[in-house]
């Protein structure tokens, strides 16, 4: 089940919100649990129970690692903590990497690994994490262990982001567990938001997708470079307002009963860096690994050599979360080797080109760091999209190196048809400040749903992208 499903939106959420908001405070916990989980199961109702082991298994640890805490028996502590990651990522490496790492085994070294076929659990990435936060920031006193299993298991499986995120480590959400205020405001800002993540999904996302899996779907020899370069866009623009979309619909859904989570995306098109890029793209996988793997490695206080290997280990982290396969691995590693120019070498240079006196310098060289962000950023969605590698590669030479086959019919035909969801798409990952009266926004939301009603009665085409991670 998707959010941006009829059966989600007209008879699950109503159903939930109903029970929820009738049923008792100390029961509020146990309605969200359930109700979850049936969320989950609607899909695949085999890994419900992988999702309560998670549950049970990381329970028993956090009690375990407070036990050893409260006795000052941290090496035992550690210990749990150690088991309790071992386990998690254990499930993790199975279900999502297995099978990858045995076939490039194969490829590599001729050895053939036997792997049974499984189907990868929806979200598995995600809460994989949020459980690994639990036991590590109860270890670092950051947050008090959970004794109520029933509240604990809402933390790990709470449906609003349960399959696509934010990633919300326990110590930012554990006195929510407790207590929380539902109000009529936080209620209608959550309406508001979620209705906002839907237009994005169903309207933007759907559609200029449609243009991708076009343009992708072409065989190389009818692309032209500009064809090739509007369906790098085409992908970026999806992709952005397909997971931001989600995040938005998780946060106003998460407002709706009282919660808040943390911000996920904030305009990463203005962006006028890769460093600045990815503080700015899905943040809380940036903090996750910034505070559980980065930090910890020693982040940049050992030197530089120590510096470079641990955004090496992050960056090929990043890219193996999304996805067993060398794609993903090619991805992170391209950011990783613009984040480190930049880190040495760019950054020093255009801070440097900004500081004259000349306010054209200034502008020009602004101007030059967002282009070079987007060039960067479009080719790395290239890569990301394309899971054979060789096609991507190709995909890329055809963007940077044809030349003799600059513009043709089909660009002036796509661009005819597209142009104005592209003006669309452009205009809404602008930071647009527009104050509205209450009514006009209300009217706003209004009308973005019946839309987006519209668009589902009849929808083929209404894919996730993130559902695979």
């Amino acid at each position: 089940m998707v959010f941006s499903s009829l059966i989600f939106l007209f008879r699950f959420l109503p159903a939930v919100l109903c029970v929820y908001f009738i049923t008792p405070r100390f029961l509020k916990n146990t309605v969200l649990f359930i109700a979850s989980l049936i969320f989950y199961a609607w899909g695949e109702p085999i890994y419900v129970v992988l999702m309560l082991f998670s549950t049970v298994v990381d329970y028993t640890h956090g009690l375990l690692v407070q036990h050893f805490k409260d006795r000052h028996q941290i090496k035992q502590a550690r210990i749990i903590v150690a088991s309790s990651v071992i386990i998690n990522l254990s499930l993790l490496y199975f279900f999502k990497y297995a099978s990858f790492l045995a076939q490039s085994i194969y490829t590599i070294f001729g050895v053939l690994i036997p792997i049974p076929e499984v189907t990868l659990p929806i979200g598995i990435s995600f809460y994989t994490f949020q459980t690994m936060s639990y036991t590590i920031d109860i270890y670092r006193g950051e947050a008090s262990v959970q004794r109520n299993i029933i509240s604990f298991g809402t933390y790990i499986s709470l449906f609003p982001q349960l399959i696509a995120g934010p990633i919300v480590r326990y110590k930012s959400i554990f006195q929510q567990l407790n207590k929380r205020d539902e109000t009529w405001e936080s209620f209608a800002v959550g309406v508001s938001r979620f209705t906002i993540g839907l237009g994005k999904k169903v309207l933007l996302a759907n559609s200029i997708g449609l243009l991708w899996d076009t343009i992708s779907a072409a065989g190389s020899s009818d692309l032209g470079l500009m064809t090739a370069w509007m369906g790098a866009f085409a992908f970026g623009f999806q992709i952005y307002f397909d997971f931001s979309g989600y995040s938005d619909m998780a946060i106003g859904l998460g407002s709706m009963f009282g919660f808040h989570f943390p911000e996920n995306f904030h305009y990463p098109y203005l962006s006028r860096s890769i460093t600045e890029f990815w503080r700015r793209w899905h943040i809380s996988l940036g903090t996750w690994f910034r505070e559980y793997v980065y930090i910890p490695l020693g982040s940049n206080r050992n030197g530089s050599i120590v510096q470079l290997r641990n955004l090496l280990i992050v960056w090929g982290l990043t890219g193996l979360w999304h996805g067993a396969s060398w794609n993903f691995v090619i991805w992170g590693l391209w950011f990783f080797f613009w984040i480190v120019l930049e880190k040495f070498v760019l950054l020093r240079l255009f801070n440097y080109l900004q500081s004259p006196s000349s306010h054209l310098c200034s502008k020009l060289t602004g101007f030059f760091m967002h282009i070079y962000t987007i060039v960067i950023v479009a080719v790395g969605w290239v890569l990301f999209a394309f899971e054979r590698l060789n096609y991507g590669l190709h995909y890329i030479r055809i963007m940077f190196c044809s030349w003799d086959h600059l513009i043709d019919s089909q660009t002036l035909f796509l661009l005819s048809n597209y142009g104005l969801l592209f003006l669309l798409c452009t205009i809404g990952s602008l930071h647009l400040r527009i104050r509205l009266p209450a009514a006009l926004k209300t009217a706003a939301c209004m009308i973005i749903f019946l839309l987006c009603i519209v668009y589902l009665v009849d929808a083929t085409y209404n894919p996730f992208l993130y559902f695979r991670f």
